[in-house]
């Protein structure tokens, strides 16, 4: 039986664990039929690790995507490991410690710059550094990972704002590189124990919310239901559907009190 990935190249990045999403991305990705390259920083050692638990091998290069080297540096990389991509997943992102947990008011713009930089502006340099390697016939998906950012939650501070940023990046990308066919969506998930997640403190008051007012039951140990929407998304089922934001989070964000 053939997968709705067969025959697609994908660049995955933010494989830090076996907990981490874009693990399951690619766990499903490779099931799909695709071929997969992972990007890793600032410990790709630790992701060749976890990448032996892939059902097969697969390359990872290291890739500090707020260092122009790095960025110029992957078109070279990926076309000798694949050829080209169909689709990349942008799973990254960082804010130092002074902006989370409470400190919003008090957060200095360098730290503010950083996280915007690393998590929001990083999908356009990403997406760039990659254009050369998406067929201009055929086109590609490109799929990043927000956190809802209709609201302010407790203790996740100016991650929130990178995120906002992170959502408009994608429309406008969306916009510009539709007449290329490439599609650029994004999927809101809810709070999963990643080590993303672990890096927030007071995490666990935020997902407690989920308990409270999800429709469907949400676990926060099971990422592979946002795995699923990802590759669907990287696959041709949705050949129309871009500058989107797709919810995987149990349903909350329909929902008030």
């Amino acid at each position: 039986m053939s997968g709705i990935l067969d025959g697609k190249r994908i660049l995955i990045t933010g494989v830090l664990m076996e907990s981490s999403i874009a693990f399951h991305a690619a766990k499903l990705a490779q099931e799909q039929g695709a071929e997969i390259i992972l990007t890793a920083f600032p410990r790709p050692t630790l992701t060749e690790r976890i990448a032996k638990k892939l059902p097969k091998p697969t390359k990872v290069i290291e890739l500090d995507v707020s260092n122009d080297e790095h960025l110029a540096g992957l078109e070279e990389k990926v076309r000798a490991e694949l050829g080209g991509l169909d689709g990349l997943v942008h799973s990254i992102g960082f804010a130092p410690q002074d902006a989370l947990g409470g400190n919003f008011l008090n957060t200095p713009f360098e730290s503010v710059a950083t996280a915007m930089h690393v998590s929001a502006f990083s999908l356009k340099s990403l997406t760039m550094a990659c254009l050369p390697l998406i067929p201009e016939d055929t086109g590609g998906s490109v799929v990043g990972l927000t956190f809802d950012a209709q609201f302010a939650w407790p203790q996740y501070d100016w991650m929130g704002p990178t995120k906002a940023a992170l959502e408009a990046t994608s429309r406008y990308m969306a916009r510009d590189l539709g007449k290329r066919n490439i599609r650029c969506n994004l999927v809101s998930a809810g709070p999963l124990g990643s080590m993303a997640a672990k890096s927030i403190p007071g995490f666990t008051e935020l997902a407690s919310v989920w308990d409270n007012r999800s429709p469907l039951a949400w676990d926060l140990a099971d990422p592979e239901p946002t795995g699923r929407a990802i590759v669907a998304l990287l696959s041709d089922w949705f050949p129309k559907t871009t500058g989107e934001i797709v919810h995987v989070d149990g349903g909350l964000h329909a929902v008030g009190a």
